[in-house]
C-alpha cells in the first residue's frame, strides 16, 4: 500500500480524537487524524510526523495524519484504514478462491470472508499501534466492538468456520502482540474465549515507510 502526495510536518497537540495541531512550513495546521484511538504514547509535542495532503479541494482540512516517528522504533503507520487494505493485498497473494470485505455474519460485520475450495474462512483484521518494551498491545483504548466481533468469531468457528482475528502490527521490529488487559479487561477474556473457541491468532509483521506499509 502506498500513499499519494505526503509531507513532514511537527505535531504540536490533539484537541480532540479527530483532528490535530501540526507545524507545517512554520504554520500550524489543523489536521485530520486517521485513528480514534489514544496514540497517546506516538503523538507527542514536537514529534515528527507524515501527513498525506488530500486531493480534495472540498475537505475542512488538507491533511490527513497518517504516521509518527518513534525514538528507537522508527515510523508508525498510525492510519487506521491501513490495516485492512494491507490485509487485503496479502489475502490476493494467497490461493483463496474468493476474497469478500465486509462480509455480514450474524449481528456483525467481519473485515473478510474468504473460501478455499470447501472451507470458509472469517477473518476480523486489528491494526497494533501500541509498542511497550518491544511487544505489542491491542486495543489502547476499550473497544465494545472488538469484543463483539470476538464472540460473533467464537461462534462462527463453532459452526465449521476457519476464523482468524489478524493484528497489523503498523511498525518494525515487534513480532508479538498481547490483548492490553490493562485498558480492556474484556476484550483479553474475549481473546481467550475465541481462541479457546478455535479462533486462530496471526500476528502480520509490517514493513514501514514514510509514504508504504505492506506485509513481510
Amino acid at each position: 500500500m502506498k500513499y499519494g502526495h505526503i509531507i513532514h510536518g511537527r505535531f504540536d497537540n490533539r484537541p480532540n480524537r479527530f483532528i490535530a495541531k501540526v507545524w507545517v512550513d512554520g504554520i500550524l495546521e489543523t489536521v485530520h487524524v486517521k485513528n480514534t484511538g489514544r496514540c497517546k504514547e506516538l503523538l507527542l509535542p514536537e514529534a515528527d510526523v507524515i501527513l498525506e495532503v488530500s486531493d480534495n479541494p472540498e475537505r475542512k482540512t488538507k491533511y490527513d495524519l497518517i504516521g509518527v516517528y518513534k525514538e528507537n522504533l522508527g515510523w508508525v503507520n498510525i492510519d487506521s484504514q491501513a490495516p485492512n487494505k494491507v490485509v487485503k493485498e496479502w489475502l490476493e497473494k494467497q490461493d483463496y478462491t474468493l476474497i469478500k470485505p465486509e462480509y455480514t455474519y450474524g449481528d456483525s460485520r467481519i473485515d473478510f470472508y474468504m473460501e478455499k475450495g470447501e472451507e470458509k474462512f472469517l477473518m476480523e483484521v486489528k491494526g497494533c499501534t501500541l509498542e511497550v518494551d518491544g511487544i505489542g498491545y491491542f486495543p489502547d483504548a476499550p473497544t465494545e466492538r472488538g469484543v463483539k466481533h470476538l464472540r460473533e468469531l467464537a461462534r462462527a468457528a463453532q459452526a465449521g468456520y476457519k476464523c482468524y482475528v489478524a493484528f497489523v502490527v503498523q511498525m518494525e521490529g515487534i513480532n508479538e502482540v498481547r490483548p492490553n488487559v490493562a485498558t480492556h479487561k474484556e476484550f483479553g477474556q474475549a481473546l481467550d474465549e475465541a481462541k479457546a473457541a478455535g479462533v486462530k491468532v496471526l500476528c502480520l509483521g509490517c514493513k514501514v515507510t514514510e509514504d508504504t506499509i505492506s506485509i513481510y
